[in-house]
This record gives C-alpha cells, structure tokens and sequence, in this order.
C-alpha cells in the first residue's frame, strides 16, 4: 500500500503512530467529547488532531490507553479502528448516541448493542452481506456487568446501523420511501432496540482485523414511543454512557493483568 504519510511514521488519517496509542481505546463519535473522556484518565496528553480524529492517551491503572473520535457514520470509523489497529491497539469500545426502539428503550437508558443490522454501505466492503456483525462477547459482558454495578437501566441487543440520519427520521419522503419504511418495520419485529450509524461497520472491521469491539449508546429519545403517543423525553448528558465506557474498559484492564 502507498505511503501517503510519506515516511512520517504517522498513520494518514488519524495521524497516530505506534508509540501514541495505548492498546486499549475508547472511540466517541463527536471530537468535542474527546477531552472529556480523558479526564477520566489517571493522567492524559493531546496526541493529535487531524480531521474528525482527535485522539488523547493517558493510563488507567497503569495501563496506556487512548481516547479517539471518528466522526459520524461508517467509513470514518472503520478508517480508525484500521490505523488503531495498525498502532497495536486490541481492544475498543465505542461510546456514542442512538434513538430507541422497542417501546420499552427510552430517552436516558443505555443500550448495549451485542450485534448490529448491517444496513449500510461500509461493512459490504469487507464482508458478504450474509455475514453477521457480533461484538466481542468479553467486551459486551463486561459493559453489560459495569453497567448493572453502576445502577444503570441498560438494554443489550441488536441495533440498526444505517447511513442516513433523515432516512430514519423522515423516510416517508426519501425516494426509497417503500423499502426504508418495510425494512424499519421488520427491524421492530425482529426486536430490535436501537438505531446508530457506526457499530456495524466497527463489528464488521473488528471481526476481520482480529479485534475486540463492543459498543453502547445513550438513548437520546425513541419515535416509535412519540408514534404510540408514550412519554418521550429527550435526554442529551452522555456522561452516564462515558462513565461506562471508561470503567467497562478499566475492569477488562484490571482483569487481564492479572
């Protein structure tokens, strides 16, 4: 493969290197909320800032580990858990946001997704279709454990990933209109709890790379429990979902050293 980084040592996109990166990672979508998860660090620095990436490093029990954004969506995610990959990093678990489901997911719970509907366009370029996106089945238990320890009221399931934000929201006037809608109705009967843009591709590129990736979300709100005339509130702190993240990836860390 080309060089693009012309001999810097850095990766192109993230512009990381190997001495950089811890082995464990925690991936946010929104670079802004980046510095705030490595607060939670026993002690961090600024690494880099390139494109959406921006990427701190610090410790947790005296273990390197980083804290990267990727933007929103598949490809620039799958573009940072392969240059993380290539720097050594093993483990990730991606923390971000997601609009609920099932009638039962609502705005302020936590959604831990096990596994992801793979209707996007990013993990078609690694995978045949048939092919399942699964997380790490240690990554999911741990944050499934964490998440329960801290009193959080948490689902673990199946999420959809999709590219387009307004597909979802406003499907009725896409041009597709017929097959987002007759798609969207058969993922509720399938039980699934969640919508989100990344965790398939990352499951996906994760399987393949030989990683370990888990994955969990903030429910923001849920428009099927608007549709059904439920209570819908909006909740937009993420801290909760953060704080899982870092100590889900703080007890795999104790764990594993033995």
């Amino acid at each position: 493969m080309t060089d693009y980084a012309e001999g810097s040592g850095k990766q192109y996109h993230t512009m990381v290197s190997k001495d950089d990166i811890g082995k464990y990672v925690i991936l946010p979508g929104d670079p802004k909320r980046v510095q705030k998860i490595a607060e939670y660090f026993d002690e961090r620095h600024f690494v880099a800032d390139n494109r959406e990436f921006m990427t701190y490093t610090g410790s947790l029990e005296g273990v390197k580990v980083s804290v990267v954004s990727t933007g929103i969506g598949g490809p620039s995610a799958a573009i940072a858990l392969e240059e993380l990959a290539k720097c050594g990093a093993h483990t990730f678990i991606r923390v971000g946001t997601c609009g609920g489901m099932q009638l039962d997911v609502e705005g302020g719970d936590i959604v831990i997704a096990s596994a992801a509907v793979r209707q996007e366009g990013t993990s078609r370029e690694y995978a045949p279709i048939e092919y399942p996106a699964a997380g790490n089945f240690e990554v999911i238990r741990t944050l499934a454990d964490t998440a329960s320890k801290l009193g959080l009221k948490s689902h673990v399931g199946v999420v959809q990933s999709k590219d387009s934000f307004f597909g979802q929201h406003e499907p009725e006037v896409m041009p597709v209109s017929c097959d987002l809608m007759n798609k969207w109705e058969a993922y509720l009967r399938l039980g699934c709890l969640a919508s989100e843009m990344e965790t398939a591709a990352l499951y996906t590129v994760g399987q393949f790379l030989n990683v370990r990736v888990g994955a969990c979300y903030l429910c923001i709100a849920n428009q099927e429990r608007g549709k059904h005339g439920l209570q819908n509130p909006q909740v937009h702190d993420i801290s909760a979902a953060i704080r899982l993240a870092v100590e889900s990836l703080w007890a795999l860390i104790v764990t594993e050293k033995g």
